[in-house]
């Protein structure tokens, strides 16, 4: 099965990235693109749902598997087809943007082609998202697609690790499946130990997994739930304290609140209730 839609290349795009075309193929044993060096002018990612594919880079075969993915720059050299045993559930999206190779280089997506997406979920939601307004819509809203173009590029970017060493994709799942539990109970004193013992590893290795899928450490995600409430409650409790909400969200010292707040919002939790209550 295809779906693809090909969309018009603007001369003047007045936007930070546009699609040139997206699509899904499934069940498409022959499946199989070679362009020489210098052939297409534009971004191209392909990512796996399912199935097997290959990609050859530099004279070897690298095999890409569910959540892989590989990035292309333009005028690189392309070569990538579908297992004929276990055809891939391949999504794509070919795009550009004036912009891109900066922002694509300077977070270091020049490095690899060969990628993997932790929070697979997402990116295929808004894969479908951006595929559904081309089809439906062609290019009726150019803004919309530029905006679900780059709601997609973000989620690749956000979520994508070089595709190199063991992996540990069981372990991963595991970590995404405890978020929504770690962040409902945020505000409770955060004992790594109890978060390790739920899913059966070692402290060391909880810390190393959570950072591998989150880029960040597990107190680092905690605070960021923890701060992210107290703002909403600064809003809403407005007539609560600063050292109330503070202890609600997990600080019992009034003053270390006001330090993390003013990390990452740049003004005390006084200022803030004042921008937005009067």
């Amino acid at each position: 099965m295809k779906r693809q839609i090909v969309l018009l290349t603007l001369p003047q795009m007045p936007f930070f990235c546009f699609p040139e075309s997206v699509g899904i193929y499934q069940e498409e044993p022959d499946h199989s693109v070679s362009r020489s060096a210098g052939a297409l002018n534009n971004f191209n990612i392909h990512y796996v749902a399912s199935g097997k594919g290959y990609v050859e880079l530099d004279n070897k075969v690298y095999p890409l598997g569910p959540g892989e993915a590989v990035l292309y720059f333009p005028m690189q050299q392309q070569r990538y087809y579908s297992s004929e045993d276990e055809p891939w559930d391949v999504r794509w999206f070919h795009f550009y943007g004036s912009g891109l190779r900066h922002y694509l280089i300077e977070r270091g997506f020049h490095k690899s082609q060969l990628w993997t997406i932790r929070q697979r979920a997402a990116f295929e939601q808004a894969h479908e998202e951006l595929l559904h307004e081309a089809e439906q819509h062609r290019m009726l809203n150019p803004r919309r697609l530029s905006i679900l173009t780059y709601a997609l590029l973000t989620e690749f970017v956000e979520q994508a690790s070089p595709l190199s060493g063991p992996k540990s994709g069981t372990s991963e799942h595991r970590i995404l499946e405890i978020l929504p539990m770690m962040q409902q109970e945020a505000v409770q004193p955060f004992i790594l130990e109890e978060w390790a013992e739920r899913i059966g590893v070692s402290t060391y290795y909880f810390c190393k997994l959570f950072r591998s899928v989150m880029e960040m450490t597990p107190m680092e995600f905690i605070t960021r739930c923890r701060l992210q409430m107290a703002k909403q409650w600064l809003v809403e409790r407005k007539e609560d304290t600063i050292g109330t909400i503070a202890v609600d969200a997990g600080y019992p010292s009034v003053s270390y609140f006001n330090k993390k707040f003013m990390e990452h919002e740049g003004m005390t939790p006084s200022a803030y209730r004042r921008l937005y209550n009067g």
